[in-house]
């Protein structure tokens, strides 16, 4: 059975998206304005969303099932199985005291918080970004700060608001290389085209960072350390998309920006003082050696970084790599023009690369570090089951979102929204972005939005007489403003600051990033814009 997705069910393309909205709404809603419990606002919104698939869109009960299904084992894995596995890192350098000597380490760098946040949200979240993506740097960025005597939210809102600029080229450059995939557009032309889009947000994203934690005024008595953190992690970012490609960006951006920031500590400190975070003490019979506190956290960044090289993720893919085609779903969904030039069916292919994934790069990591800090097998497995037990829910309510997402997305729902936009003539520079922004929403990735959109956005562009390269590019980078108040991180963040008496939920943490992800779309959307019709030499493969 097959069946072809209609994009303007209602024949009238506003309706039709108004009625496409209606399960986002009522997610969104639930969340951060009647404080409905995260799993129960997923549950919500998934049943609205088979419900307008079915009955609106046509779309048969079955393949709509399935698509949830698809989605709810997506939501475990990967992306369950990273956030188990880098809470259960956090949760041993925990048991073992280590944490607590991280922090005092950390802290002797600067105990201002600004710093701090500068430090490990927006730039060792970066470095996370660039190796792994996913949910894995929220996760281990806002477990990292809540450490460190962060408050729950501050840390969730953080963590959020930094993991923005690295996004389009996260997971060793995997959003560009798929959107090149899927266009057929040249892969360095686009890499080399967002890289002359967000340095422009990386410069202020750190302005922005310390501004939402203290205020402006705060912000202003760091502005030095915001303004290197932000030029030296924009620099490397341009050069490297522009003259190598996407894979290293985010790595040795990342890298640079830390250390030119850990050498600017050591020459500048802020004329004003901030109360500085309350570090806990050492427990009692801790090792304080210094490399055995970072012991769990360089095993990590050294798995995440060897599992996502090609030759190591090609090998482990050899040894065991399971490709599941969906039972009624692979093939059987037909997406037509205008989405993509010529009627193609859409894949679903569950892949089981269990060796491969990051997650079990994450457990590895921290089974070794466990072992290396003392402690027996036995002990490493408690914990671990200790771990699982504690995520049960959130686990639960990431299979929900994502089960929602892809409902949305194999039933063309999402498509609705995003072509009214792309209905939008001399105005579409500016909505090309809030299309990938749009689609990074729904679906928790810039990875998926460029699938989703990447074609929408060529075709477009051809049809206005516009740059396929500039638009593809813009969908990129347009949807790292999503990223932060896209379900599945809302939920991660949650996860990570949780286990306080005063931890947010799901919905207080949407509410504490929601303006700040429209604003910094809207002002992607002006600069696209710009570049459209004011600074055509800047865009590439333009004469």
């Amino acid at each position: 059975m097959t069946w072809s997705q209609n994009y303007d069910p209602l024949g009238n393309l506003v309706l039709s998206s108004c009625i496409a909205a209606v399960p986002v709404v009522v997610l969104l809603g639930l969340l951060a304005f009647w404080h409905v419990r995260a799993q129960l606002a997923a549950g919500a919104g998934l049943l609205t969303a088979l419900g307008i698939a079915v009955l609106v869109y046509g779309m048969p009960a079955g393949l709509a099932g399935m698509a949830a299904v698809n989605g709810a084992v997506f939501g475990l894995f990967p992306i369950g199985w990273i956030v188990l596995n880098a809470m259960f890192v956090y949760n041993l350098s925990v048991e073992t005291g280590q944490f607590a000597v991280l922090q005092r380490q950390i802290a002797s760098v600067s105990g201002d918080r600004r710093i701090q946040a500068l430090l490990i949200a927006f730039s060792f979240g970066a470095f996370i970004e660039g190796a792994a993506g996913f949910g894995a740097p929220v996760a281990i960025t806002g477990a990292l700060m809540i450490g460190l005597g962060f408050k729950p939210l501050e840390a969730a809102k953080l963590a959020l608001i930094g993991n923005t600029a690295p996004v389009a080229f996260g997971s060793l450059g995997t959003p560009l290389t798929t959107l090149a995939d899927i266009t057929h557009l040249d892969l360095h032309q686009l890499s080399a085209m967002v890289g002359r889009q967000l340095p422009i947000f990386s410069l202020a994203v750190p302005f922005w960072l310390v501004a939402a934690q203290v205020g402006w005024r705060g912000m202003l008595a760091v502005w030095p350390a915001c303004f290197v953190t932000g030029l030296s992690f924009g620099v490397m970012q341009f050069l490297v998309s522009n003259y190598h490609g996407p894979w290293l960006v985010d790595i040795i951006s990342a890298v640079v920006a830390m250390v030119v920031l850990v050498l600017f500590m050591k020459v500048w400190k802020p004329k004003d003082a901030v109360e500085k975070p309350e570090v806990e003490a050492i427990p009692a019979g801790a090792s304080q050696a210094p490399w055995k506190a970072w012991l769990p956290w360089v095993f990590l960044t050294a798995l995440v970084f060897a599992w996502g090289m090609p030759a190591v993720k090609n090998g482990l893919n050899a040894v065991f790599n399971a490709e599941i085609k969906v039972p009624m779903l692979h093939l059987a969904v037909e997406r037509v023009p205008p989405v993509v030039e010529h009627a193609e069916m859409e894949k679903a292919v569950f892949k089981f690369n269990a060796l491969s994934a990051t997650g079990t790069a994450a457990m590895l990591a921290g089974m070794l570090a466990g072992l290396c800090l003392g402690l027996s097998p036995m002990r490493i497995v408690k914990l671990y089951g200790t771990t699982i037990w504690k995520l049960r829910v959130p686990l639960l309510t990431i299979a929900l979102m994502l089960a929602l997402g892809y409902v949305t997305r194999y039933s063309g729902t999402d498509t609705t929204m995003g072509l009214m936009m792309a209905g939008t003539g001399m105005l579409f520079p500016f909505f090309s972005p809030l299309i990938g922004w749009l689609g990074v929403t729904l679906t928790g990735s810039d990875t998926a939005s460029n699938v989703l959109f990447g074609n929408l956005q060529q075709v477009t562009a051809n049809q206005l007489h516009l740059s396929p390269i500039h638009m593809a590019a813009s969908n990129s980078s347009g949807g790292v403003m999503g990223k932060m108040i896209d379900a599945q991180s809302i939920v991660v963040a949650a996860v990570a600051t949780g286990g306080q008496a005063d931890s947010p939920d799901a919905g207080t943490v949407l509410r504490s990033v929601f303006w700040h992800s429209i604003a910094l779309a809207l002002l992607m959307g002006v600069l696209v814009m710009v570049q459209a019709y004011w600074m055509p030499w800047i865009i590439v493969g333009v004469k």
